[in-house]
C-alpha cells in the first residue's frame, strides 16, 4: 500500500495487526533501498517505509531541513497511522534521525535497529566536506556530486557481484531534487550529537555494520554497542555501508532472530 502522510511517501507491506517496524533510509536514497526487508519481513510483521523529506517522491517545500524537523516527520507518520509501538531501523541518516527520535520519546518504540551509522555530530571537517558537496551541486550538478559520493558506500566488489544493485541506487539517487539533497546535507551538518543518550537506552538495540564500511566502520558501530547496555553487535560480510542492499539475507536474518528473542 502507498499513501502520502504529511506530504511525505509512505509504503507499507504485511498485516496491519502485526508488530509495526518503521524503516528509516539512508543518504541520498529513498524507501526502496528496503524493498528486500519488507520482502523478507513483511510475513511476520508489518513493514513502514517512506522517502524522508525532499527525496524520492516526498514533498520538498522550502528545503529547509533540521535532523529535529525530520524526527517531526516520522513522528506525524505515527501519529496518523495510529502505531502504539514501533520497531525502529534506520541506515546512516536514516540512524540519525532513529537516535533522535528515540531520544525524544523512548516509550514509543519496542526495539531500536542501528545501521551503518553513528552518533556523534559531525566534527568540523565533515562539516567542511558536507559544505563541499552542497558547493559541488551547485556548481556541477546532482549527477556529479552522485557519481562520487555514492559508489565508494559499497562494497569494493559490488559493481561486480553486486551490478543491478550498484548501478540502480546510482540511477535513483540522481532522480532526487537538488534542494532536497543539499538540504538532507544542512540537515546533517547541524544535528545534535547523541553519543551521552546511548547510556539511557533501555529498549532491545541491535547495530548491524558491513565488514567493508568504510564511513562508519566495524570499530565506530562497535564502540556504540558498548555504550548501550544488553545491545547486540552484527557484521554482514562483503558488505559496505550499505549493508541491507548488499548483503538482505544476513540483515534479513539477523533482525529476524533478534525480535523474535527480543520482543
Amino acid at each position: 500500500m502507498e499513501k502520502y502522510i504529511n506530504g511525505l511517501f509512505v509504503k507499507t507491506a504485511g498485516n496491519a495487526k502485526n508488530q509495526p517496524i518503521i524503516f528509516v533510509h539512508g543518504f541520498p536514497l529513498d524507501h526502496s533501498m528496503w524493498n528486500k526487508q519488507f520482502k523478507g519481513l513483511s510475513k511476520d510483521y508489518y513493514c513502514i517505509s517512506y522517502d524522508i523529506r525532499g527525496l524520492g517522491k516526498s514533498h520538498v517545500g522550502d528545503a529547509q531541513y533540521t535532523m529535529e524537523a525530520f524526527k517531526d516527520d516520522l513522528f506525524s507518520i505515527i501519529e496518523d497511522m495510529k502505531i502504539e509501538k514501533a520497531v525502529l531501523c534506520g541506515l546512516s541518516m536514516g540512524g540519525y534521525i532513529a537516535l533522535r527520535a528515540v531520544e525524544f520519546a523512548q516509550d514509543r518504540f519496542n526495539a531500536l535497529i542501528l545501521c551503518d551509522t553513528k552518533a556523534e555530530a559531525d566534527n568540523d571537517i565533515t562539516k567542511l566536506a558536507r559544505a563541499g558537496a552542497i558547493n559541488k551541486i551547485n556548481i556541477e550538478g546532482l549527477a556529479s556530486f552522485v557519481d562520487g559520493f555514492v559508489p565508494p558506500l559499497f562494497a569494493e566488489e559490488a559493481n561486480k557481484e553486486n551490478k543491478t544493485v550498484f548501478n540502480s541506487t546510482i540511477d535513483k539517487a540522481k532522480q532526487h531534487n537538488p534542494q532536497g539533497v543539499k538540504a538532507s546535507l544542512l540537515a546533517m551538518l547541524s544535528r545534535t550529537n547523541t553519543t551521552p543518550f546511548l547510556k539511557k537506552i533501555k529498549i532491545p538495540t541491535l547495530l548491524l555494520v558491513g565488514a567493508q564500511d568504510k564511513l562508519t566502520p566495524p570499530p565506530v558501530m562497535r564502540a556504540i554497542h558498548e555504550k548501550i547496555k544488553d545491545s547486540e553487535f552484527g557484521v554482514a560480510p562483503r558488505a559496505g555501508h550499505l549493508a541491507p542492499l548488499e548483503n538482505p539475507k544476513f540483515v534479513n536474518d539477523m533482525i529476524s532472530g533478534f525480535l523474535k528473542r527480543r520482543i
